[in-house]
């Protein structure tokens, strides 16, 4: 059979239909674990055992192999499989390279501080930071994808007599504060029972924070975590605070003090680089120009919003210094953007480790980024950031390690940081030249499905695809490195022979990415698929890879069938 594709009125151009098939590697690979071009179910064990590293998979596994397979109409009379069913297999999502258990496996009893949390960046924006329209509908979005830290701007309305959610300073639209909440409320525990975080841009008058924290009581009840003593040392574990509402956020005292004009000499570290006060001729701000006498009674009624606060938020308003202080007996929140960090780890690296060890360091995009673009997320998750936060509406290379480090721990929303960034007594140093501690071998064979998700001529207008895939880790820094295969030309089935060695001095805080692409000599490489994947919870064998779209969305259809090994063998330990 040919495969047409027209190039004008009267003339077409004609390839050959290339069928999908085994490359020669799997057929060898087949051969070696079956007889007489059969393959029985001991074989296929076998097979699972050694080369999958399914050391614990009986007979029942190979069952649910062979009923995977079933539609395919290729069994043997006698319950054999032939090599396309053994194929069909090695494709399926049986064969995923992550555990197909949506289970939670990491030790959920630590403190908050020692995981990383799914965080969003004005989670209410529609798209850009400027002007975007304000929703409920990604806040909604995101939870239900796993994202389980939720930021609100909030500012008095035009009135001055309700808040109201929106990107202060900008263009973007406002949204109803309640419909925000309420959509959390519904949502909040779509994905696991492990505790949701809401973190407020709070510009807000003492009158106006009272208002929000009824509204906040009166919207979650019991779902709301107050604190029992204030003489608790560490932050409750997310098991502890399972179906339970966070609210992050700064006091009221420190918010008063941050709106009369102070000034430092010292730079400080913010919530957002967009925030600023509003015009002292605002009326919802008149509260704050009262004469001294009335201070007293202004702070007190804000007293109730103050005592909803779960996990105290600040500013560093002296030295960095004293901005990364440990303080034993009250564990805090600071953010900061993304220049900020790359300025500290340069000076302040293993600093940063140990802040982490115990209070909790949000990471927001910095103000530049109007198009809700993101940033490295490894610069803050190699130096214990457990908030880094993403603007979750946009795309990229940056989104998709976010989307590929939470499809870990059962996609719960919660990731337990390595042993690495927990030790107290020989804090990391991301910048040092580590040993290398294992390599990881990643062979690229085939891949299929894009004739099915794709129409004929959404590549190519007139040839089939010319595809090629990249392939690279991201992790420390050292470690960090890309690759990619040779081009396929012509083909909807392409076929790679291409071994690729990654070697690795932190691979407990590594993921390996693919992307492929559509090769175009003339104009932009086309996208045709990518995905992220964990190291410390990628399967070793020959694993059948799904690709997904630029949301992060997976394709019906399209994989990549990829072999991972790691020499020496590496055991990855979750503290």
């Amino acid at each position: 059979m040919s495969e047409n594709f027209k190039v004008c009125f009267c003339c077409s151009r004609s390839f050959k239909e290339k069928k999908r098939q085994p490359p020669d590697s799997i057929k060898r690979l087949f051969e070696a674990y079956s007889r007489n071009g059969k393959m029985s179910s001991d074989d296929l064990l076998r097979f699972v055992n050694e080369v999958q590293g399914e050391r614990h998979a009986g007979l029942d596994y190979v069952q649910d192999i062979f009923h995977s397979v079933k539609h395919h109409n290729v069994f043997h009379i006698h319950g054999l499989i032939h090599l396309n069913a053994f194929y069909r297999y090695l494709f399926s999502d049986i064969n995923s390279p992550l555990p197909l258990s949506s289970q939670v496996h990491h030790d959920m009893k630590a403190p908050l501080s020692h995981y990383f949390v799914y965080t969003g960046h004005n989670s209410y924006l529609t798209g850009n930071q400027v002007n975007s329209r304000s929703s409920v509908e990604p806040i909604v979005q995101s939870l239900r994808k796993g994202v389980k830290v939720i930021e609100l701007d909030l500012w008095p309305s035009p009135s001055g007599n309700s808040a109201e959610v929106r990107h202060g300073g900008t263009l973007t639209s406002h949204e109803d504060l309640q419909k925000c909440l309420t959509a959390i409320k519904d949502n909040a525990f779509h994905v696991s029972d492990y505790p949701v975080v809401i973190t407020l841009e709070d510009h807000l008058p003492p009158n106006l924070q009272e208002k929000v924290a009824k509204m906040l009581t009166k919207t979650f009840r019991g779902m709301l975590f107050r604190w029992g003593s204030e003489s608790s040392r560490q932050i409750p574990s997310p098991e502890e605070l399972k179906k339970k509402i966070l609210i992050s956020t700064k006091p009221p005292k420190e918010y008063l003090e941050s709106q009369t004009g102070q000034t430092s000499t010292t730079p400080r570290v913010k919530e957002t680089s967009w925030s600023r006060p509003a015009s002292s001729t605002n009326t919802a701000w008149k509260g704050l120009n009262k004469n001294p006498d009335d201070e007293e009674e202004s702070e007190s009624e804000a007293v109730g919003y103050r005592d909803l606060i779960a996990i105290q938020a600040g500013n560093c308003k002296n030295s960095l210094k004293d901005c990364l202080s440990d303080d034993p007996g009250k564990p805090r929140r600071i953010s900061m953007d993304e220049l900020w960090l790359e300025n500290l780890v340069r000076t302040r690296g293993t600093d940063l480790v140990r802040f982490t060890q115990r209070n909790i360091l949000r990471i927001h995009p910095k103000g530049t980024r109007v198009d809700s673009s993101n940033y490295d997320p490894l610069v803050g998750w190699t130096h214990g950031a457990q908030m880094v936060a993403f603007n979750m509406q946009g795309h990229g290379k940056h989104l998709w390690i976010m989307q590929g480090m939470f499809r870990a721990n059962g996609g719960c929303g919660y990731v337990k940081k390595p042993r690495v960034l927990l030790d107290t007594h020989n804090l990391f140093d991301p910048s040092k030249r580590l040993p290398i501690k294992t390599t990881l071998k990643v062979k690229i064979y085939t891949g299929e499905g894009w004739d099915l998700d794709f129409p004929q001529t959404h590549f190519d207008q007139y040839s089939p695809p010319d595809f090629f895939v990249k392939i690279g880790i991201a992790g420390a820094l050292r470690d960090t490195v890309t690759y990619r295969t040779e081009t396929a030309v012509d083909q909807w089935f392409p076929i790679w022979k291409s071994e690729f060695l990654f070697q690795l001095s932190v691979p407990e805080l590594a993921l390996v990415w693919f992307r492929v692409q559509d090769f175009d000599s003339d104009t932009q490489n086309d996208f045709a698929g990518q995905t992220c994947l964990p190291l410390p919870e990628l399967k070793s064998g020959v694993r059948a890879v799904r690709l997904h779209d630029r949301a992060g969305k997976a394709y019906k259809n399209t994989r990549l069938l990829v072999s991972f090994s790691f020499d020496p063998p590496y055991t990855f330990q979750i503290s």
